[in-house]
């Protein structure tokens, strides 16, 4: 008994071991290598806000050359890192991530609404897949370094390594979360943010705000608008998707779409302020601190943000995403007469827990930048802008393991393929309430 007590205790210490070495590893390279982007895209941004509202007449150029060196260096080749690890064990064809790389520093300094942590998230991918494939890693073991490869991307972008080490794990699949994973995740998201950090990128943008004392009042508020939070959120991603399929459809070629998409952006930016272009970092922390932004700042940002993707540019969607989430919580806050910065800070992370199915790591988001305080009213605006999104998400490679109600199920159709479906699902709603009727005599024991 002693001795395999000690040989189970030696694999254990092993594995720690290992997983430290290679998670250090992947932090310090993952790290490094965002900071170069974040440096060189922040370098570019400057430059063209340099240039003023001279900036708008790049909007068309950026987007066409962002779409051009896409298709023709890559065959609008896609990088995929949920679909990688799925299918792939975390493999992703290394040679498409600097292309997409430049198009997200074209797209984003010439103006166009997208964000900057995707290509990070692309940069921990290949990094550690080149780590795995030096090594020789197994499947089971290069996966997980795909996740640690994740955590580290995100860390490094937004400077909250135990958000970003939860969000890597949690992304992926949605409903299940894999704790031998997590270790090696939140060794990578540390030393990734430590070295982000070092060469001065990686931060996102932090507001004191006066988190109210714990009480039923600002608790059932705090419900309300993870209702309101999730429903924002589902309409953000059908918006996406929807912009994304009619650009795809539009009758024109290729390279009238940048054109069009430019056009749109440039329109809302003529006939609503320029708060929807780029990143919106500014319009993020005015939120947070309680100044009055534009009331359907969301709405156009999410518009925008589909226009951009779906007209050529390239770049990551959880920036626009935070920015949606603080000008809805703008908004919310001041349809009831409530605190602003506590609501725009909720929003904040209830749509993004909502938009990607990451209650967990968005509810330590919401810590990591506010404090512990913040923690009760996060975790239910979290939560509940997570089922209110229903079985949707911005990341079409994201799986989603488990029902959010006993309203639905899992079923396999014909080719194998599993889907989640409405439990009544072609049945009329007579036959439903007499099935409940039913349920209630027999429960209850009611005599006809």
């Amino acid at each position: 008994m002693q001795v395999k007590l000690v040989r189970d205790e030696l694999w254990l210490v092993i594995s720690i071991v290992k997983w430290s070495i290679f998670s250090v590893l992947a932090g310090l390279l993952v790290g490094t290598v965002a900071a170069g982007f974040l440096n060189l895209l922040g370098s570019a941004v400057r430059l063209a806000e340099a240039l003023g509202s001279v900036r708008l007449v790049l909007l068309f150029p950026g987007l066409l050359v962002s779409m051009l060196i896409v298709r023709f260096f890559t065959h609008n080749a896609k990088v995929d890192v949920e679909e990688a690890i799925h299918k792939y064990s975390g493999a992703v064809n290394v040679l498409v991530i600097p292309v997409r790389l430049a198009a997200t520093i074209i797209t984003i300094a010439c103006g166009g609404s997208v964000g900057k942590e995707g290509p990070c998230v692309q940069i921990g991918a290949g990094v550690v897949n080149s780590v795995a494939s030096l090594f020789n890693f197994d499947d089971y073991d290069r996966k997980r370094l795909a996740i640690v490869g994740i955590a580290a991307g995100i860390s490094a972008v937004f400077g909250t390594p135990i958000t970003g080490a939860v969000f890597g794990v949690e992304v992926l699949y949605a409903g299940q979360v894999f704790y031998d994973v997590l270790l090696p995740a939140f060794i990578g998201g540390v030393v990734s943010s430590m070295t982000a950090a070092y060469w001065g990128a990686g931060r996102l943008t932090s507001v004191l705000i006066e988190i109210p004392r714990l009480g039923p009042h600002i608790l059932a508020w705090s419900l309300a608008a993870g209702m309101f939070f999730g429903l924002v959120a589902m309409l953000h991603i059908e918006c996406l998707h929807e912009i994304n399929g009619q650009f795809k459809k539009l009758p024109v070629p290729y390279f009238w779409k940048p054109l069009i998409g430019s056009a749109v952006l440039l329109l809302i930016a003529l006939l609503c302020g320029p708060y929807y272009l780029g990143l919106g970092d500014e319009t993020i922390k005015a939120a947070v601190s309680g100044e009055k932004v534009p009331l359907f700042a969301f709405a156009l940002k999410s518009f925008a943000m589909a226009v951009t993707l779906g007209s050529g540019g390239s770049g990551g969607v959880l920036t626009p995403t935070l920015f949606i989430g603080t000008t809805a919580g703008s908004f919310f806050a001041r349809l009831f007469s409530l605190d602003q910065s506590v609501f725009s800070a909720l929003g904040l992370v209830a749509v993004l827990a909502g938009a990607t199915n990451t209650p967990i790591a968005s509810t330590i988001l919401a810590m990591e930048l506010y404090g512990s305080a913040v923690a009760p009213f996060a975790g239910i605006a979290c939560a509940v802008s997570y089922v209110v999104t229903g079985h949707r998400s911005l990341y079409p490679g994201q799986l989603i393991l488990r029902p959010k109600a006993r309203a639905f199920v899992i079923k396999t159709d014909e080719k194998g393929r599993k889907e989640i479906v409405g439990r009544f699902e072609g049945v009329s709603f007579a036959r439903i309430v007499k099935f409940f009727v039913l349920h209630l005599k027999n429960r209850f024991k009611i005599d006809e």
